[in-house]
């Protein structure tokens, strides 16, 4: 067994990301030095918060494609997704749009599934549509849902447990055709695949800033100006981001959001040929090890960081105590002390059994080949360990 290392082996990074050693940098003087408001414009240090706020949003902007003002700043994907889809509903309604229809993928984070879910006492449909074995949405589906008059379509963009990326562009395409707005959960999309939001015809598009070596508690949203999206807003208040989210802005954590988007604009290409190299080692190496292990979801279709993978004997629960030194998860809701299967594994076909052997690795920036070699001698150990013995014929 190789040695210990001196902290765990993080390969976690689809729930979050290490933030940026330069993006750490970037933001430490507006906490302290820098502190003024970036909406008081009248005095000097409110302009140079002001100025840098922008300058973040202009990263954002350039790293998908979009004009800085189509870019709203939120406190992550979770609101931004909350803003997208309520929003966009609110405003439709309260301007006598008849359409209540609002169509998604069975594989959405959550927040998506309970933002629409949410709608329901409102008079909205949601119409939810299966995806294949491979994780994948079949536009001949969303071509049959969108017949019927049609408010707003969300697809993510990457999945966030099993990695396989939807085409979108396609999909925005169907919707723009029937009428419907499309919006994209890009959180696990962003800065690791190039997106441009006019190429692919998107009309909102949601980033989380600590899926893309950013920090936590901030995020921006995507709204298309021309042809322009309307929405209602979530919050009343002072009217900051065009009336479309109020309150102060939190300009070091922006500062720090726009320096992760200048960062992977300019290195995601050398990031993704390292990160796939990285992927396939380990994929190698387990198959090699262990014999059944199975890859879940398009191998194609898929960012470089991700394998989302089935045990053929031991429970991830199992495999994950066995490993303290290796960071992983399941991708699946905890409560209490039980795990429930995944939603998503369970949507490509999965039964229960094989949901709970399963579990979800993600490569990152930061992770090295000796990170790689000794997750992967460890879970062919852990998982030769708790393999029962052969019977004797």
């Amino acid at each position: 067994m190789q040695q210990r290392p001196n902290r765990p082996v993080y390969l976690d990074n689809q729930a979050t990301t290490a933030c940026d050693p330069r993006v750490v940098a970037a933001m430490l003087p507006w906490f302290s030095e820098f502190f003024g408001n970036p909406h008081s414009a009248e005095h000097a240090m409110g302009r140079q918060a002001e100025a840098a706020v922008e300058q973040a949003r202009a990263e954002v902007a350039a790293l998908i494609g979009a004009d800085t003002r189509e870019i709203v700043f939120t406190s992550g994907a979770t609101e931004s997704n909350n803003l997208a889809i309520k929003g966009a509903a609110r405003f439709a309604a309260g301007q006598g749009d008849p359409r209540r229809r609002i169509i998604m993928a069975a594989t959405e984070h959550k927040c998506v599934l309970e933002s629409v879910a949410d709608l329901a006492a409102e008079g909205f449909e949601s119409v939810v549509l299966p995806v294949g074995p491979d994780g994948l949405l079949d536009p001949a589906l969303l071509e049959e849902a969108l017949a019927v008059p049609t408010l707003l379509v969300t697809v993510m963009a990457v999945n966030n447990e099993i990695g396989v990326r939807q085409d979108i562009g396609l999909f925005a395409s169907m919707a723009r055709a029937a009428g419907a707005l499309f919006h994209t959960d890009a959180a696990q999309a962003a800065g690791k695949i190039p997106l441009d939001v006019n190429a692919l015809g998107l009309d909102l598009l949601s980033i989380s800033g600590h899926k893309l070596y950013g920090p936590k508690g901030v995020g921006a949203l995507y709204v298309r100006r021309r042809p322009r999206v309307r929405l209602a807003p979530l919050f009343s208040g002072g009217g900051q981001e065009r009336g479309l989210r109020s309150g102060t802005l939190a300009a070091p954590l922006l500062v720090g959001l726009g320096e992760a988007c200048r960062i992977a604009s300019a290195e995601m290409e050398a990031d993704h040929a390292r990160i796939e190299a990285l992927r396939d080692r380990l994929m190698a190496r387990l198959s090699q090890d262990i014999p059944g292990v199975a890859l879940n979801g398009s191998a194609a279709a898929r960012i470089p960081g991700n394998l989302n993978l089935t045990f053929p004997v031991a429970t991830a629960a199992d495999l994950m105590r066995a490993v303290p030194d290796v960071c992983l998860s399941t991708g699946s809701a905890c409560s209490s002390a039980e795990v429930e299967p995944s939603y998503v594994l369970q949507a490509l076909g999965l039964s229960e059994d094989a949901a709970r052997r399963t579990l979800r690795v993600g490569i990152g920036r930061f992770t090295s080949a000796a990170d790689i070699d000794f997750a992967a001698q460890a879970l062919a150990f852990a998982h030769a360990a708790l393999a029962p013995l052969p019977t004797e014929a």
